[in-house]
């Protein structure tokens, strides 16, 4: 089957790899623009477009791939379907009809929860002990379509947003795979609906987001460290009783199972260094300073000399 394929973000490269080495034809890799970036804004190339050009497949940058100009591209293909995978545009209805398949989505979420930019770092921040993915028949609204195949997993205790996105893209693999025979025949597949009345949202990140209030549940905090985890950062300032101060990101953390309820204000160190939240407390385990390297706990404790009494505390400036 010629399937073209439309993805931007490294969560496709796994698929891609094995489209590559699959009975499966790919005339065409579509893909995002290369943008500036760093100081000298270098332009780099998306992930798909690096490991395309490393597979030796025909890659295309397109801006927008609504314009009739790419609509001629993409019917002169003759391909079966389009797969798209965090291509990062949204598809009008004149692209969706320009292959005899429409197009298909793998998208990081059990649907109809978490639709949006960010369903894996929801689920890890909502305290899902299950996520998946998903393949759908793409239609105008987002992540609506009818779903073709889904494959899922427990999320494990303390993993992280970066380190889920990776094993749920391995994951989507077979999700593609057991949807892809479904256009081998004349018809097109129906699928099944989603149900509006279990749809949840998984807006873009924000910086701001990633702000850390110990004043909720211990579970709970440990819930956000680790759903934005590598990005956009768990942020919180650190003040010593000495009147010092700093920015961190933390970036490793689990809730104790300690019985002892605290007694200072949420974000206060005790004297076994533990970080009191509303119901318990949470064990800090790596952290990366505003200005410095990632580190372990007790090295930061050594570092910056932390006592009891010292505080995590939430700040938006």
């Amino acid at each position: 089957m010629r399937i073209v394929l439309l993805a931007s973000g490294v969560f496709a490269n796994p698929t891609l790899r094995w489209l590559a080495q699959s009975e499966h034809e790919v005339p065409l890799v579509v893909t995002q623009p290369a943008r500036g970036s760093g100081r000298g804004r270098r332009k780099t190339r998306t992930p798909v477009r690096a490991l395309a050009d490393e597979l030796g497949l025909e890659a295309l940058e397109v801006e927008d791939v609504n314009t009739s100009e790419f609509i001629s591209i993409l019917r002169a293909l003759d391909a079966r379907v389009g797969l798209v995978i965090a291509f990062g545009q949204k598809l009008g209805p004149e692209l969706l009809s320009a292959m005899p398949g429409g197009c298909i989505n793998l998208h990081a979420s059990l649907l109809p929860k978490y639709r949006g930019a960010a369903p894996i770092n929801w689920a890890i921040v909502n305290g899902e002990e299950r996520t998946g993915c998903t393949v759908f028949r793409v239609v105008e609204r987002m992540d609506a379509g009818p779903i073709l195949s889904t494959r899922w997993t427990e999320i494990k205790p303390e993993e992280t947003a970066g380190e889920l996105h990776d094993r749920l893209a391995a994951i989507g693999v077979d999700a593609v795979r057991a949807a892809l025979p479904m256009f081998e025949g004349n018809d097109l597949p129906e699928g099944t609906p989603q149900d509006d009345a279990l749809v949840t949202r998984a807006p873009k990140l924000k910086k701001s987001d990633g702000l850390i209030d110990f004043a909720q549940p211990a579970v709970r905090v440990v819930d956000h460290i680790c759903g934005m985890t590598p990005w956009p950062g768990a942020t919180v300032q650190f003040h010593a009783k000495d009147g010092r101060w700093e920015k961190v990101a933390i970036t490793r953390a689990r809730p104790t199972e300690d019985p002892i309820k605290p007694t200072a204000e949420p974000g206060t160190i005790d004297a076994r260094l533990f970080v009191a939240a509303s119901d318990g407390f949470v064990e800090i385990l790596q952290l990366k300073p505003s200005s410095g390297r990632e580190m372990i706990w007790q090295e930061y404790v050594n570092g910056r000399h932390v006592a009891q009494g010292d505080r995590f505390m939430t700040s938006k400036s």
